[in-house]
């Protein structure tokens, strides 16, 4: 039903391939702020990934160097922080928004200078999310920039006020398919957990086993400005 709060788990569970995933949102105990961000390959090149942490940002990375084929469209900053908010994105979009937001610039203005990535014949959107953490209330805005049928760049704007349990999820395509069909309508409402380990390892579980590469959850303590995470990579480095 349109509007009805599901878990993400179900909305997942069955999809093999809704590629690239931004989940904003609140804890049902209304203490955190808190996103997941999850990408997915089919070809050796997507798949050679992981989300990597470093200096505050999240970066993806590749695996293996030796077998890059194309960085453009797989190799980017995913989240940033600037100015108390939190900008998290599937593209190099992350640093569009994050200049401009250092310029005095807004969200939305940011990405107007911005189209759905030029991957033929996919033309895979661009979804982007930008988590206002000091905002009282808290509120969040998401962004769809996808490509409409006449070659048209279509811009679907989001704002919300944050609400305890409640979380909106936005993915790059519907399922698998070739060309791969765009995601439609609006942002779904989701259930947030109030812990994290009530979340995150779900949403991995959730994630087609052949086609996921790396989940990254974060909360965000309202109040105390703490924050947890977790990190999940299907490629793994050995220990040895």
């Amino acid at each position: 039903m349109k509007g009805e709060k599901q878990n993400i788990a179900t909305l997942l569970t069955g999809n093999p391939y809704p590629g690239r995933g931004i989940v904003s949102g609140m804890s049902a105990d209304g203490k955190c702020a808190c996103f997941a961000y999850f990408i997915m390959g089919r070809s050796e090149n997507s798949r050679n990934r992981v989300l990597e942490e470093r200096e505050g940002a999240l970066f993806t990375r590749a695996f293996d160097e030796s077998k890059v084929k194309d960085p453009s469209l797989i190799i980017y900053p995913a989240m940033r922080r600037v100015k108390g908010d939190v900008i998290v994105t599937n593209g190099d979009q992350t640093d569009t928004v994050f200049h401009a937001l250092q310029a005095g610039k807004g969200f939305f203005e940011a990405l107007e200078s911005r189209e759905y990535e030029p991957d033929e014949p996919n033309y895979t959107p661009r979804i982007s999310a930008l988590l206002h953490l000091s905002a009282r209330p808290f509120s969040y805005d998401m962004s769809i920039l996808k490509r409409g049928s006449a070659g048209e760049c279509l811009r679907l704007r989001y704002s919300y006020e944050g609400q305890a349990g409640v979380g909106h999820f936005i993915h790059t395509y519907l399922t698998d398919g070739d060309p791969l069909p765009s995601f439609e309508g609006d942002p779904k409402p989701v259930l947030i957990p109030a812990e994290i380990d009530a979340f995150a390892p779900a949403l991995w579980a959730a994630l087609d086993e052949q086609n996921k590469i790396s989940l990254f959850v974060r909360y965000f303590n309202l109040e105390t400005g703490e924050q947890t995470t977790r990190l999940f990579n299907k490629n793994q480095r050995s220990s040895k």
